[in-house]
């Protein structure tokens, strides 16, 4: 039987980052998406999925959804059986990367939702997909129902991350490292230098996304995750 998946959203997301992998690979096997919203660290949020999961799984995340799987192969990674990286970072933030999310999270103390969206939103799509109306709306539609607070939450989370770069090195299961060509928050270098100190990676760049690779080149992504999934 097909290892169970669990999936890791990004900040402000929920389940339908994923949704088109969902569609594609539940039919062969059970999938999770781990609840990422009711806690202020990253160790926290890695220690709610394990409490959640079953004994041995697959595990991919997407930016914050990548810092709480690293997480995860700190706390417990003889239950991981593979690992997927998604435009996502090992680097702990930088003090001008705070002064932004300090911005941010003032905004959301303020109800301010939909004008986080509007600043967010030309840095997390392919410049090409600046102009889609449907993607847009499913973003600020997590936006929303992620909420201020749990987006405060994941922000501060989020600030506070570790700098995973050393235990890298450590994590001996098939691993996919994949990230949009035009990711502007992660950009592919960063994805590189992550597959370069894993020596079980793969790396996958992503022809027409950005950050938000799942939602802007589904069947690429989902193809992608398919090959992680059957590697050896």
């Amino acid at each position: 039987m097909a290892e169970t998946l669990v999936l890791i959203p990004g900040l402000a997301c929920t389940a339908r980052l994923f949704e088109p992998q969902i569609t594609a690979l539940g039919a062969d096997r059970t999938i999770i998406v781990a609840d990422h919203a009711r806690d202020d660290s990253i160790p926290a949020m890695a220690a709610r999925l394990l409490r959640e999961a079953p004994d041995k799984f697959a595990l991919a995340g997407l930016s914050m959804g990548g810092y709480v799987a690293m997480e995860v192969m700190r706390q417990a990674p003889q239950r991981v059986e593979r690992l997927a990286l998604l435009d996502t970072s090992a680097r702990p933030d930088t003090p001008e990367a705070g002064q932004d999310r300090r911005r941010l999270i003032a905004l959301a103390e303020a109800g301010r939702l939909d004008e986080i969206h509007a600043a967010l939103w030309p840095r997390l799509v392919h410049p090409e997909h600046r102009g889609d109306a449907a993607l847009q709306d499913i973003m600020l539609e997590m936006l929303r129902e992620t909420g201020p607070d749990a987006y405060i939450r994941q922000q501060r989370a989020i600030m506070a991350r570790a700098d995973s770069r050393l235990s890298l090195s450590g994590i001996e299961i098939p691993t996919l490292v994949l990230v949009g060509e035009g990711d502007a928050i992660t950009p592919p270098e960063i994805a590189r230098e992550m597959a370069e100190m894993i020596e079980w990676a793969s790396l996958a760049v992503i022809p027409g996304a950005g950050h938000m690779s799942t939602l802007e080149q589904p069947d690429r992504v989902t193809g992608a995750l398919q090959l992680w999934l059957n590697r050896d």
